[in-house]
This record gives structure tokens, C-alpha cells and sequence, in this order.
């Protein structure tokens, strides 16, 4: 299914991290998933919030460089070898995913997988036709 990400710059530096979910908190704005990438320069905060909107209008009040993507979020089961079978049938239908990270809740036997493709749209019209 089609969801909304934000992507947020952060110069690597002491500090930046908390000063994003303090922000979050602030708004109300829970968040679902998270991930960091970074190099020496600076990191790529991604993640999933309870409410997109006001989480990027929050942030740009506070001067962070944010911006919303598309991305595709579905869920997997939860067993050895479910992942491989979903990603092997996108990628034989030329799916290329330019990205990826997942997350989990307690107790819990799916996985969710959050993937940007190159090609959303198909993407998701891959997905919604497949069996794990």
C-alpha cells in the first residue's frame, strides 16, 4: 500500500536526532519507523509518522530540510526464506528498489516492509497480486 515517508536532512552533529523528535513529540506526531543513513557530512533521517502533514509543517518551522515521499509499505510473514520470494518476484519483473528498511511489533508474526521502487505505482500493483 501506498504510504507517505518523510526524509529528513540532519547535519552529523550532536544533538540533531533528538532535536527531530522533540519537535515530533511537540506536534503530537508519533513515530512508526525510522531509519538513519549517513555519511561524514550528514544523515538521512527516514520514517513513517502518524501524521505526515503536520510533521513536515512542524519540522520546516523549526528550519529542518524535510521532504515527503511516496513509498510502499506492505507486510510479510514473518518466517525464513518470506522476504526472498516477495523481492525475487519484483525483481523478475524489473521492480529495481532504490531502498529499504522494516520493522516489526512484539509478539507479532508479520513483518512490515517499507520499499522505495523506482516504479511505485507498478510496485504496488506487483504486490497486491502476490502470494507468500
Amino acid at each position: 500500500m501506498l504510504t507517505k515517508q518523510l526524509s529528513i536532512f540532519l547535519e552529523n552533529k550532536q544533538g540533531r536526532l533528538t532535536e527531530v523528535t522533540e519537535v515530533l513529540g511537540k506536534a503530537g506526531v508519533n513515530l512508526v519507523a525510522i531509519s538513519i543513513a549517513d555519511n561524514t557530512d550528514f544523515g538521512i533521517l527516514r520514517c513513517i509518522v502518524s501524521d505526515p502533514e503536520r510533521a513536515y509543517e512542524e519540522l520546516k518551522k523549526e528550519r529542518f530540510t524535510v521532504k515527503i515521499h511516496n513509498v510502499v509499505k506492505f507486510v510479510c510473514p514473518d518466517t525464513c526464506g518470506s522476504l526472498a520470494k516477495i523481492l525475487r518476484q519484483l525483481s523478475d519483473q524489473g521492480i529495481f528498489i532504490e531502498y529499504m528498511y522494516s520493522f516489526s511489533f512484539a509478539g507479532s508474526n508479520e513483518a512490515h516492509i517499507v520499499i522505495r521502487p523506482t516504479d511505485i505505482e507498478r510496485c504496488e500493483a506487483i504486490i497486491e497480486t502476490l502470494s507468500v
